[in-house]
């Protein structure tokens, strides 16, 4: 039998739910890779889901579909914000997972840098489940 972590490491989406500071849930559908025993997430680092848990490390997770539908419950689970050494382990791995749509991600990116452009860091979650 799978755990948690190895069923929500193999869907395609997993709805991640951040609260705001009242407690109301924000679920945002991402896209996560597994490396270790932490599930990952690219993302903005100035996206409210990283704000929110700057403020408060709780998350619930659970598999759900590309417009975030829920296709299973939710787990508990605690989130961190990547140190930026940490990210590009991540986008490696997003690139693995899901092919030429994790590399069309980062292009933005590579064509700012290419054109002597600031580029914008992207930052990540590392977000552990509890079983």
């Amino acid at each position: 039998m799978q755990t948690p972590l190895e069923v929500l490491a193999g869907t395609p989406f997993v709805s991640l739910t951040t609260f705001r500071r009242d407690g109301t849930p924000v679920p945002t559908p991402v896209w996560v890779v597994r490396i270790g025993d932490e599930l990952m997430v690219w993302t903005n680092p100035e996206a409210g889901k990283v704000k929110r848990i700057r403020r408060d490390v709780r998350v619930q997770i659970g598999p759900c579909t590309r417009g975030g539908r829920p296709l299973g419950a939710p787990i508990s689970g605690s989130a961190r914000i990547l140190e930026p050494a940490e990210v590009e382990a991540v986008l490696a791995a997003l690139i693995h997972k899901y092919g030429f749509l994790a590399k069309m991600t980062a292009l933005p990116n590579r064509l700012l840098a290419r054109l002597g452009r600031p580029v914008r860091q992207p930052g990540g979650l590392a977000i552990t489940p509890r079983d």
